[in-house]
């Protein structure tokens, strides 16, 4: 089996440091930007996931570029999974390395369902204003991240840009201080796929918080998201009961993800034997 899933908000989190300091040995951390803390790891996911990779195969996915993935250390550099999804499924990371192939074949994807980059940049220049917006980024040579004061972003007109965008083939997710515009092309759901497809493996568990991991989530054989975060934001608004959500929010919710993919594991290893001796 393979678990596919997110970073932020799903498996680390960013805390305040009195919050950091309370919570003490209870959190492990999971990432250092110019040397001060930036985000964190329940202690008891952190083992649990050690625990997990003995019996499944764990792949990391983000909308992190390469090298904001990397700086996770718990992850890329304690754990090291073979497999990591980065910038957005627009890479895929072999032995901490980009899979050359998979980076050409999703660059022609995108040329052929989407519309330029420019034309894109163009119709965000109508939209994103300097009043509100703090930065913009196109990151590894696939998507739009800009950093918002989202108090100030006028919400109907971004949300009349995202239904334009959408039309030429990207879409617009909104995660806390940032705001991602994605070509439809380049997804989570197609990398984990490919992985699949890689590896043999017949199952997939995941995880994630966001609208970008929908996709997967709906992709996988199981899954589940946090009590918090955009995904599940929508559900309370448009109900579906598409997703099986943890109890728990915040940092602590992973525990309850990692228990979830640990027990679907080992449902699925159990009617794998039977069916061998059958």
């Amino acid at each position: 089996m393979i678990f596919a899933s997110d970073l932020d908000q799903t498996l680390i989190y960013s805390q305040p440091l009195e919050r950091a300091e309370e919570l003490g040995s209870r959190i492990v951390l999971a990432e250092l930007i110019d040397g001060k803390p930036r985000s964190y790891m329940s202690s008891s996911s952190y083992q649990q996931l050690q625990v997990l990779m003995t019996e499944l195969t764990f792949v990391p996915v983000t909308t992190r570029t390469m090298q904001q993935y990397w700086r996770i250390h718990v992850i890329s550099q304690m754990l090291k999974p073979k497999y990591a999804v980065t910038s957005n499924g627009g890479n895929i990371m072999i032995d901490g390395q980009p899979d050359p192939d998979w980076q050409a074949s999703m660059v022609g994807r995108v040329n052929e369902t989407s519309v330029h980059v420019e034309d894109v940049r163009a119709l965000m220049a109508q939209v994103l204003h300097p009043e509100w917006v703090i930065n913009s980024t196109y990151c590894d040579e696939f998507f739009f991240s800009h950093i918002v004061q989202r108090d100030k972003m006028p919400l109907q007109e971004v949300s009349d840009m995202s239904a334009e965008l959408q039309k030429m083939g990207w879409n617009t997710s909104i995660q806390g201080r940032k705001v991602y515009v994605v070509p439809q092309a380049v997804n989570k759901r197609d990398a984990v796929a490919h992985v699949k497809q890689l590896l043999g493996e017949d199952k997939v568990a995941a995880s994630g918080d966001s609208l970008l991991d929908q996709v997967l989530l709906d992709f996988a054989d199981y899954a589940i998201a946090p009590r918090h975060g955009e995904l599940f934001r929508q559900q309370q608004l448009n109900p579906t009961g598409s997703y099986r959500f943890t109890e728990e929010s915040g940092i602590f919710a992973t525990d309850e993800i990692l228990t979830y993919v640990q027990a679907v594991n080992q449902e699925h290893k159990i009617r794998f034997e039977i069916k061998e001796t059958s």
